[in-house]
């Protein structure tokens, strides 16, 4: 009896699982037909991004040359950065419902409970900088200090001496 229980059980974990995964391949399908379309200078720079931020499309309007060069560049970087945010927004809700749909799955963790959660486990990207190059924010921060063993015996690197390991007998 216990074993028909089981059973069900598994049958019902694989239908949760095989949902799932068709959820992602729906969200992955839905993101991939994303776009997004920003303006800037007056609605003079047009710009259109796909799902992964590429350009596809610019677009100046007639009076574009009424704008100089640098102002031309600039408002092709805001809109660009603008079409990005609002195609990483779409992205986003796309991937939060995704993830809504999930939620009925177990963890690892519910089955096997010395099992860490491994969701929880994974690190959070950091913020893209959008600042131009060479900018004080593009800046790399300070590296982590080096894991420093403090019981340890003190070895001398300056290979003064022969260590036996690097006999020639061996």
């Amino acid at each position: 009896m216990a074993n028909e229980a089981a059973k069900g059980q598994l049958a019902e974990l694989m239908e949760l699982v095989q949902g799932g995964i068709a959820s992602i391949s729906r969200a992955q399908q839905e993101r991939a037909r994303l776009t997004a379309t920003a303006h800037a200078a007056e609605r003079r720079v047009t710009i259109t991004v796909n799902a992964d931020c590429i350009v596809i499309k610019t677009e100046f309007s007639d009076d574009i040359d009424d704008l100089e060069y640098s102002e031309i560049a600039a408002a092709v970087t805001a809109a660009t950065q603008d079409a990005a945010a609002k195609v990483q927004e779409k992205a986003q809700k796309i991937l939060d419902t995704a993830q809504e749909e999930q939620s009925g799955i177990p963890t690892l963790s519910e089955f096997f409970p010395a099992m860490p959660d491994i969701r929880s486990m994974m690190p959070t990207p950091p913020t893209v900088s959008t600042a131009p190059p060479g900018s004080v924010d593009r800046t790399a921060p300070e590296p982590e200090p080096a894991v420093r063993f403090t019981n340890v015996e003190e070895w001398d690197h300056d290979h003064s001496g022969r260590s036996s390991i690097s006999a020639p007998e061996w």
